[in-house]
């Protein structure tokens, strides 16, 4: 299943659709779903006229993250195998769509990101180029896995990858799902992919200030779901290690007989240590409600196998009967 949230998309859903592939070796059958994410143009038209297999709409625009998980789930309980996702804007070529799903057919992942050649396309500022390297860089680090083009769109799930993965955000499902899917063991891989001409202005990146500030609170936020006890014993080192050099200064003055003069920095170093401490307990709770969130998400992954596998027999009964 190819699918395309699209939020205002009619005038670049047909280059999209028409460069898709009809066939691949491996493939028993290629369906196309169109998420109309509360278009206000006639974007839920032109896909069905250009023969689209499923269209589901979306009362009003609730951002690419929700549309993206939105799809997912018609998807699977579509009985889809591999999911595919690009953009509706045509910015990435329909032609690749065979260079994702294959190290998933051969087995070789779960979870494929579509990598851009970021140092070459015409329309990415120098600026920018060196932004999406550096971001790149810290959702590698923060999820563990090496990732040239952590912001890419373009990306194949096969059913039980797409199954495990829950997004929190509303902006953006690109950063959170590639965190998660590293912290649950998924296997992640990308291959190299080739971009069209600029169609449109990117309605993520409204301003540098703010699609900094909005990936930069998704990546913060979902690692301290994932891992919450090594952000918060982080915070509370660097509580803790000004509070306790806090205290050995003023030891240092007391027993030179300079004491009296020092009893400021003292309490505020004690302050630091117990709220050093606070923050550590924090993080303990928060571990515990992480872990609960963890048994939650597998819980609901079953939910979701069951569901698909009841519903595979109801249509096999259907159709034998």
């Amino acid at each position: 299943m190819i699918q395309i949230p699209c939020y205002n998309e009619a005038k670049t859903l047909p280059a999209v659709l028409s460069a898709l592939p009809r066939k691949i070796e491996g493939v028993d059958e290629i369906e196309t779903l169109v998420i109309d994410d509360g278009s206000t143009d006639a974007t839920e038209k032109v896909a069905r006229e250009c023969g689209v297999n499923h269209v589901l709409t979306l009362r009003s625009n609730r951002g690419l993250a929700v549309a993206w998980a939105e799809g997912v789930e018609a998807a699977l309980q579509s009985g889809a195998d591999i999911i595919v996702n690009t953009d509706g804007d045509n910015q990435y070529s329909g032609a690749d769509v065979e260079r994702l799903v294959r190290p998933i057919l051969e087995g070789r992942a779960e979870f494929v990101i579509g990598c851009r050649p970021i140092d070459d396309v015409p329309h990415f500022s120098w600026f920018r180029k060196r932004l999406q390297r550096f971001g790149s860089w810290v959702v590698s680090r923060f999820a563990g896995v090496r990732v040239e083009d952590a912001a890419s769109g373009f990306r194949a799930y096969s059913r039980d990858a797409a199954m495990m993965l829950n997004v929190i955000s509303r902006y953006s499902h690109c950063m959170e799902t590639l965190i998660r899917a590293a912290r649950k063991g998924i296997r992640i891989t990308s291959v190299p992919v080739h971009v069209n001409a600029k169609t449109r202005e990117s309605r993520l990146m409204r301003s540098l200030p703010h699609y900094l500030y909005r990936q930069a609170v998704d990546i913060f936020r979902v690692f301290t779901m994932v891992a919450p006890l090594k952000v918060f014993a982080v915070a509370s080192l660097l509580l803790f290690l000004p509070g306790l050099a806090g205290c050995i200064r003023y030891l240092y003055f007391f027993f030179n007989h300079r004491g009296a003069g020092h009893v400021q920095s003292l309490l505020l170093s004690v302050m630091l240590i117990i709220l050093a401490f606070l923050v550590g307990l924090v993080g303990l709770a928060a571990d515990m409600i992480s872990a609960n969130h963890r048994l939650l998400e597998d819980v609901l992954y079953r939910l979701k196998r069951q569901e698909i596998s009841l519903n595979g027999r109801e249509e096999k009964g259907s159709c034998d009967g």
